[in-house]
């Protein structure tokens, strides 16, 4: 029986956590490259189901997570899920609810908080070598993913709560007390999660929890050991074994089964989902195919897809617009939500300085393997992302496009594709609309006199909403563009590139065909997993139904 306590805790201030530097020589470095030798030499790890707080290992067919900068060796294996697996883990889910959400919050918090820290010290190397070798990112993008954005996800996540319960309501008449309380959604939450950054499914199973939810998740099979690896962490925190039951499964008819078995169970609650455009749709029209089912109406949570715009004014400064559509388009090769992929230049500025700064700067952007620090960019997630770059290379071609660097690839050992830069006429060729999800950028040059209108180009070339920059030194211009570009994009920059939103700074999500844009990182997120109950009590109930107007 659990000791009660009259305290009103408050947590720690919390802080974004200091991305480390891994230069030559220091500490931090050693580690990582211990841990990724460690990793390379054990694998290929053998990753379980874990459901009723139990590792379970199917006879099912084996797939396998293999590293994308050296395709023949693999990272991990796992059997698939099964869909009566997955009735059994909604079981155990909902077993466990009643506990988990009477737990106190200062409790719930304490598991996230003391996850932050092992990952901070214990499993930094770790956890970066697993995203380093799994999804082929180099040190620097591990870094601020798996450790710094998922340790602020935890952090500010506790931190957020807490805000959160203490929205109350401000006014009680004589006699009576409101108050609000957040329950968890009545049911379980399924996490369906990337295999872009660790740190994003680490939020989508930690926020619905960190409100009492309990969840069934399903990792991306291209993240699973790095997925594996944070629910270990959590376990190690002290989560309930039950509250998150763990699913991995390959892509194909089995997640397709094991999906339709979730969305038709009465108790599904909600949807927290990151992924394609296309698949988000699916599974909506699933969920409201099924409405009839429910016990509630679901919560439905989605950030998708993007095809993210940089627009230069003839007022920009050239080196950082140019340095900025760099690092937006090129690192972790474009494989980021928010990556950019259009590129609007002013003539002037083309014919000037600009194009011979940007592709003297992508000259020098070396590629290789994750293990050697010294290159910018790694391979691609899979051979199916390797054949899809490449091939809107040629369509950029059929389209009248001219390739102006790179275009080409080498997968002989792993899936290397090389920083492309396009130039088009044609403001709706295909890779100005089509997401490609790959180191593939366009430039589209327009006439100086056509700001304006090169604004509602943006605007209207393509249903996605995510992410959007401007550089410009003329405050006027920008402050119209602002306007014309109000809502292209979710997470918008002006003098800066279109990725790198920090958890507390720039809460991130888009609109349009780009999601809900329910602003992970920031307190209203929330909102979405939390049930909330208004309670009024009144003291001294009326003894008499007659109002005082009946008097006579």
């Amino acid at each position: 029986m659990a000791a009660s306590t009259n305290a009103h805790y408050k947590l720690p201030v919390v802080r974004n956590e200091p991305n480390l530097s891994y230069a030559p020589g220091s500490k931090e470095r050693q580690a990582l490259q211990d841990a990724i030798a460690e990793l390379e030499s054990a694998a290929p790890f053998d990753v379980p189901a874990f459901v009723g707080g139990k590792e379970v290992r199917l006879d099912t067919e084996r797939s396998s997570q293999p590293m994308p900068h050296n395709k023949k060796q693999d990272l991990c294996t796992f059997a698939a899920s099964t869909p009566d697996l997955a009735s059994e883990a909604i079981k155990h889910a909902l077993a466990a609810q009643p506990e988990w959400e009477s737990m106190p919050f200062n409790d719930r918090a304490a598991i996230f908080l003391r996850a932050a820290d092992l990952i901070s010290t214990k499993y930094r190397a770790k956890i970066c070598a697993a995203t380093m070798l799994g999804q082929g990112k180099n040190v620097w993008q591990a870094e601020i993913d798996a450790a710094a954005e998922l340790i602020d996800f935890f952090r500010f996540g506790a931190a957020q709560v807490e805000q959160l319960y203490t929205q109350q309501p401000t006014e009680n008449s004589s006699g009576t007390w409101n108050r609000v309380e957040y329950r968890p959604l009545e049911g379980f939450v399924f996490a369906v999660t990337p295999f872009n950054f660790t740190a994003i499914s680490g939020n989508l199973v930690g926020a619905p929890a960190l409100v009492g939810n309990v969840l069934v998740w399903k990792p991306s099979p291209m993240a699973t050991y790095s997925s594996w690896l944070v629910l270990q962490i959590l376990l190690e925190a002290g989560l309930p074994k039950n509250v998150i039951q763990f699913l991995p499964t390959p892509n194909g008819d089995a997640t397709i089964s094991l999906v339709d078995r979730v969305l038709d169970h009465r108790m599904f609650a909600g949807l927290h989902f990151t992924g394609s455009t296309h698949v988000f749709r699916h599974l909506w029209k699933k969920i409201g195919n099924n409405i009839d089912k429910y016990l509630s109406y679901p919560r439905v949570v989605g950030e998708t897809g993007g095809k993210n715009f940089q627009l230069v004014h003839p007022s920009a400064d050239v080196r950082a617009a140019a340095i900025g559509a760099i690092r937006g388009a090129f690192e972790y090769q474009g494989q980021k939500c928010s990556a950019l992929s259009r590129l609007y230049v002013a003539k002037s500025l083309w014919d000037g300085d600009f194009k011979e700064t940007l592709l003297s700067e992508v000259a020098k952007i070396s590629q290789g393997s994750v293990s050697e620090f010294q290159h910018f960019m790694g391979p691609v997630i899979s051979q199916a992302s390797y054949d899809k770059c490449l091939s809107y290379v040629e369509k950029a071609k059929q389209a009248g496009g001219e390739v102006l660097a790179g275009g080409s690839g080498d997968d002989s050992t792993g899936f290397f594709v090389q920083p492309t830069v396009i130039l088009t006429k044609d403001p709706l060729s295909p890779t100005m609309t089509d997401e490609i999800f790959g180191p593939v950028l366009t430039v589209y040059v327009y006439e100086d006199a056509k700001f304006e209108e090169t604004c509602s180009l943006i605007d209207t070339t393509t249903t996605y909403a995510l992410t959007g920059c401007i550089f410009s030194n003329d405050r006027a211009a920008t402050v119209k563009a602002t306007a014309l570009l109000r809502y292209s994009a979710g997470n918008y920059y002006i003098n800066d590139k279109s990725t790198g939103a920090v958890v507390g700074q720039q809460p991130f999500g888009g609109a349009r065909g780009s999601g809900t844009n329910d602003k992970a990182g920031s307190p209203s997120f929330f909102t979405r997993w939390a049930n909330p109950r208004s309670i009024k009590e009144t003291f001294v109930p009326p003894t008499d139904f007659a109002y005082p107007s009946n008097l006579v």
